[in-house]
């Protein structure tokens, strides 16, 4: 079994300015990008048997608005495959009610946090009720780490080193590091190697394929392929082509000295119980 713990659920344009959307569309280098989600695309993109851990999004900064409410919805029409995440921005008034009103009456069991794209740092003292609520509830953490589309996200709110004064101070709250921190990825590895409750994620690197190459050798050679979890960033992506683009990865070196990465890791990332790792099963 394959799971995925980077997807999103929203819906499509309203939950978005109009500079995100252009901006967005953007996103990848030589090609457009369709973000609208639909349940039938993402399912008809994916191995027998996947789960998926689903979300929105709030970041008034970056232009972007998920309802809680929505992403619920979402996931109750397949529950049997998708488990929800909520999202907080920390920086509007009432988000305290919201990730309290996410978790208790709509039943979402996890937070996803978009710092850079709402403007604000997670080892800001101001967020210690969100750690303090999801130590005390058990709700895994994603948050998302590295680079983007975006020109107003400051880069200052996103490196992978932000999270250890709360991963120190919090051992029992597990957190994601989305993207493996690109392009801070030896930045990522060696907070993940630290840290036993801190884990990243590969979604949206396959289709940058030698800088996966380097990012997975990192990961490689530091001796962390149990830390990383597979992920997609659907619609940015698909489940199979992600599994595809890692399994191809060892072919651009043929006629080459490089070392190749370990393709048992490889499988084993593709197929592992991140439900368990996360408290989700």
């Amino acid at each position: 079994m394959t799971i995925d713990v980077h997807s999103h659920a929203w819906p499509f344009p309203e939950a978005f300015s109009e500079d995100f959307i252009r901006q967005a569309s953007g996103a990848r280098a030589n090609a457009t990008i369709d973000i609208s989600v639909r349940y039938e695309d993402y399912a008809a993109t994916v191995p027998p048997g996947t789960r998926s851990i689903v979300f929105g999004g709030k970041a008034k900064l970056a232009g972007m608005w998920v309802d809680d409410a929505y992403v619920a919805e979402y996931v109750g029409r397949h529950p049997e495959t998708l488990i929800g995440f909520l999202s907080v921005d920390p920086t509007q008034a009432g988000w305290e009610d919201e990730l309290r009103h996410g978790h208790e009456v709509l039943g979402l069991r996890g937070v996803k946090l978009l710092p850079m794209y709402a403007g604000f740092k997670v080892d800001d003292p101001s967020l210690e009720p969100l750690w303090q609520y999801c130590d005390e509830k058990g709700l895994p953490v994603l948050m998302h780490t590295g680079t983007t589309f975006i020109r107003q996200a400051p880069l200052e709110c996103t490196f992978p080193r932000l999270i250890e004064p709360v991963a120190l101070k919090y051992p029992g709250v597990k957190f994601i590091l989305a993207h493996l921190g690109h392009p801070w990825e030896g930045e990522c590895v060696v907070t993940i190697r630290k840290h036993p409750n801190v884990f990243a994620d590969i979604s949206a690197l396959h289709y940058r394929p030698y800088q996966f190459y380097q990012s997975l050798m990192l990961v490689q050679e530091y001796g962390v392929w149990e830390k990383v979890l597979f992920g997609s960033d659907f619609p940015f992506t698909t489940v199979n082509a992600t599994i595809d683009g890692l399994r191809k990865l060892n072919d651009m070196l043929e006629g080459t000295a490089l070392p190749r990465l370990d393709v048992e890791q490889i499988e084993k990332l593709i197929h592992r119980d991140s439900l368990r790792l996360l408290g989700l099963e």
